[in-house]
């Protein structure tokens, strides 16, 4: 599993930002991170469409040093609607937003 710095993934991320709100037409986006249960670590994007916010990431892990790995590469969609399960299991970004649509 390849490690990274919590900055290197946010950069990673942040270059994407422009591309994502033109092909999908989102009124906001910025970045997610969130620490959830035994040791995971959650980092995506957070967006607002259609009215709604939305969360999509992935699931990392630290090690010793407290860099990143990535446990596996499928995306996560999450809001604080109470309506809403969170929608687990795809592929790609791509295939995540094309869900919200």
């Amino acid at each position: 599993m390849e490690y990274g710095t919590r900055e290197e993934i946010m950069n990673t991320l942040q270059q994407s930002f422009h591309s994502l709100m033109d092909t999908y037409k989102l009124e906001d986006i910025g970045l997610f991170e969130e620490q959830g249960p035994n040791g995971e670590y959650y980092i995506g994007y957070t967006i607002n469409q259609n009215g709604g916010t939305y969360m999509l990431h992935q699931t990392y892990k630290t090690n010793h040093e407290g860099q990143f790995g990535l446990i596996n590469k499928e995306w996560t969609i999450e809001t604080d609607e109470p309506n809403f399960d969170d929608k687990k299991g795809y592929g790609s970004i791509e295939e995540a937003f094309q869900q919200l649509h």
